[in-house]
């Protein structure tokens, strides 16, 4: 005997089942099709930044989206913003790029804050240099009256001028998470998976201070004259013999200015330590976790200060204590590309 058909009401199940299962993995692909867009493909290890609090909050986000956040804190710090200035930038940026400096968005926008050269904000050669973006944001911000008691959705708004402008306000907690980690404010937060990068080449004590420098500004290193010594090579900069001699004279009397930055090598290590001015911790772990963040790139496989140390391997992996008295200043060691 014949099989019966199956019933109108049967088919119709099965068309809307099929139509169902269709339409999620349309909505996967376009989900993830979504991200390779606004990251440009680039993923990598994770990151991860903690409430100092104690309150169970937290970020998650990719080593390249930290980095350019300890970029934009850094900056911040260096043009002497305060904290809440750092915080109102990077959620605008995650709103803009996701901490992603993509070359492409609406019009003619760049980078990490969607900047329009069209408009004023510079060439692309600059809006794509995430130092140079950052700084210019902070100018404006600057000219903001009373931005730091203003909301934060309202005082990226006076910057950036959005066709959005109530999309600022929903990243706030996470870039409050973040500011505070990268500014120094909640010590030990911070923590990156940090495997290397293998493209990059540019390792070692002087990619460290060049980082440094970029970020921060000269002013990090107020003494340029101390020796580098990594790979088991050695150099000075180029402003070694007037480092040198200003460090002699300063010997003969009190000097207040940070120390320069010191470094050693064991075979393919290198050991830079970057002194810190004795009560200044906010300092310390500023330049600690900006050092975690950039671990990736720079191939920095422990980082430690204040009787806390970082190691590459696990973003889950918290700060964990070295058993040492906590002296000294922050103590970063990075690897050679080759391992060697």
């Amino acid at each position: 005997m014949p099989e019966q058909s199956p019933t109108p009401k049967k088919r119709r199940r099965g068309r809307l089942f099929r139509f169902s299962a269709a339409f999620v993995v349309l909505l996967a692909v376009a989900g993830y099709l979504v991200v390779q867009y606004v990251t440009g493909g680039r993923g990598g290890p994770g990151c991860k930044v903690v409430s100092g609090k104690d309150d169970g909050q937290e970020f998650e986000f990719t080593q390249e989206q930290t980095m350019n956040a300890a970029t934009i804190a850094a900056v911040g710090t260096g043009r002497g913003m305060p904290e809440r200035a750092v915080t109102i930038a990077l959620a605008t940026a995650i709103q803009e790029s996701q901490l992603v400096n993509i070359t492409h968005g609406d019009r003619d926008s760049l980078g990490l804050f969607q900047q329009r050269p069209s408009q004023g904000w510079g060439t692309e050669k600059q809006i794509m240099d995430p130092t140079y973006a950052a700084s210019v944001f902070y100018e404006h911000l600057a000219k903001v009256d009373d931005y730091q008691k203003l909301p934060l959705t309202v005082a990226a708004q006076r910057v950036q001028r959005s066709g959005y402008p109530e999309a600022y306000a929903k990243h706030e907690p996470d870039a409050a998470l973040l500011s505070a980690a990268l500014t120094g404010q909640s010590a030990a937060t911070l923590t990156c998976q940090g495997l290397p990068d293998t493209t990059q080449t540019s390792t070692g004590p002087d990619a460290v201070r060049a980082a440094l420098v970029r970020d921060f500004g000269r002013e990090v290193l107020k003494e340029t004259g101390a020796e580098v010594t990594g790979g088991g090579t050695t150099s000075k900069s180029t402003s070694a013999s007037k480092g040198t001699s200003e460090s002699k004279a300063k010997s003969k009397g009190k000097s207040t200015a940070t120390p320069s930055p010191s470094a050693s090598a064991t075979g393919g290590s290198s050991t830079v330590t970057l002194p810190v001015r004795s009560g200044s911790t906010k300092t310390g772990w500023q330049l600690a976790h900006w050092a975690v963040a950039n671990s990736s790139v720079l191939h920095i496989d422990r980082v430690s200060y204040a009787g806390r140390e970082w190691a590459a391997g696990s973003a889950n992996d918290p700060w964990h204590s070295t058993g040492t008295k906590a002296a000294g200043g922050v103590r970063i060691v990075t690897e050679s590309p080759s391992g060697q």
